[in-house]
């Protein structure tokens, strides 16, 4: 497990964990990397201090962070209707009333997410863990 310190195109700084490296290499070039601010998938590497000795405490709260978000993520899946590409405009429809109310997640671009923050559209960012990153 590695951790990063990220920034996004609009300067907003946070953390991401990933497997290794290379995993952060391939979900950043899918846009699969994501600003809990701002939605944004334009993110790169931060400039950071490297953590030296990492003590076995700190490696399984990494670990049990991990896997928290993995059951968030395995819930979500659960109890909600996937709408894919589709989730802004889903989103829109029922916030405006337009189709009953449920639960639905979904993908949206930076530009979508933003567009709904500023209709007042309420929804949550989450980072998705995969089933074989788990």
């Amino acid at each position: 497990m590695i951790v990063y310190e990220l920034r996004c195109a609009e300067e907003h700084g946070f953390e991401g964990w990933f497997r290794n490296s290379e995993a952060f290499d391939q979900q950043a070039d899918c846009g699969q990397v994501e600003c809990p601010v701002c939605g944004s998938t334009e993110v790169r590497k931060a400039p950071m201090a490297p953590r030296i000795g990492k003590g076995a405490a700190e490696l399984e709260a990494a670990q049990r962070a991990h896997d928290k978000l993995g059951e968030l993520c395995r819930q979500v899946e659960q109890k909600c209707v996937y709408v894919g590409t589709d989730f802004a405009e889903e989103a829109r429809k029922i916030h405006y009333g337009e189709v009953e109310q449920r639960d639905i997640y979904g993908e949206a671009s930076a530009e979508e997410a933003e567009s709904l923050r500023d209709e007042g559209v309420a929804f949550a960012a989450i980072p998705w863990v995969n089933r074989d990153d788990a």
